[in-house]
Order: C-alpha cells, then structure tokens, then sequence
C-alpha cells in the first residue's frame, strides 16, 4: 500500500469516525469466513459496519481526537463496528454474537467516551432509536389520553345511572 492509499483509507476512516453514532472494536481471531459473512451480514440488518482496518491507520486517524484513547484497544487482528443509526446496535449485536461465540471478543468502543468490554456490553442494554421514540409519544399521549378519559367518564357514568334506573323501572312494571 503506497502514501496516496494510506492517505486515502485514513481519510475515509476520519469521516466515517466522525458519522458514526457509536464506535465497537473486535477481535475476531478464529472465525471462520462463512461466519464473517453472517456476522457482518447481522450488523448490516441494524444498519452498521464491520470492516478490519490495519491497527496502525486505525491510530493515526484517531489521533487527536477524543477517541485517541481508544488506541489502548488496537492490539491483534481488530475489526471496527460503526452503528450508524442507533448508538447502542453495534454492541447489541456484537455482544449477542460474543455469546455465542467464544472466537469473538469486544474489546472496546467508543460512545460519547472510550469503553472497555463491560462499558460496549453495558452500552447494548441501552435502549434503541424507535424503542426511545415509542415512550417518548407514550409520554405524550399520557395526558392526553388522561383528559379524555375524564372528560368521557362523566358521561359513561350518567349512562350507567340511566341504564340502572330504566332497568329498575322495567322490574317495578
């Protein structure tokens, strides 16, 4: 690989660094390429990337940034995850494959902040885009809905009293 294709890679890996939502790092030494292509194939269906890089131009397009400290991480063959919709999909996936897989270990991340394991682990119980969008108008609708119901208790219940009297009249007669 010559100046101009390292330059090139470095450059693309700057910007997609910065477009991503959350950063994963893997070590996928032992696996299978059929189980690459799955694996890469899971994280695409959540709208992520998985691409190995060299550890070496992965540190040079880091360095300077916030993720700098992220280096500590790039040791061995390593593959990088960027989710690019939902913060925490990259690690649901990573770390749901990791279960299943002994081969594959997380070994850090980046979200708003270096993790470690525990932390990318700990990231992929963090709710999702639509999951946060759904409580978010549940939250909304609460007091709507509260006001509705209020407001058509009273006449739910005037019914009620109106039904009760017609059918206790019916029994009189």
């Amino acid at each position: 690989m010559d100046r101009n294709e390292k330059a090139q890679q470095i450059a693309e890996l700057k910007d997609k660094l910065q477009k991503s939502a959350a950063v994963v790092i893997c070590d996928f030494r032992g696996l299978q390429v059929p189980a690459v292509t799955s694996l890469r194939e899971d994280f695409r269906k959540q709208q992520c990337e998985y691409k190995v890089y060299k550890n070496t131009l992965v540190k040079l397009a880091i360095a300077g940034t916030p993720m700098e400290k992220m280096g500590k991480y790039l040791e061995g063959p390593s593959a990088v995850v960027f989710s690019w919709d939902s913060p925490s999909a990259a690690a649901k996936v990573a770390r749901d494959y990791a279960k299943n897989n002994e081969k594959f270990k997380i070994k850090g991340g980046y979200l708003e902040g270096v993790l470690d394991e525990k932390g990318v682990v700990a990231s992929a119980d963090m709710p999702g885009k639509d999951e946060l969008r759904a409580t978010l108008l549940a939250t909304f609708m609460a007091p709507a809905t509260n006001v509705v119901r209020t407001l058509n208790a009273a006449a739910q219940n005037f019914a009620y009293v109106l039904d009760a009297r017609k059918r206790a009249l019916e029994t009189q007669g």
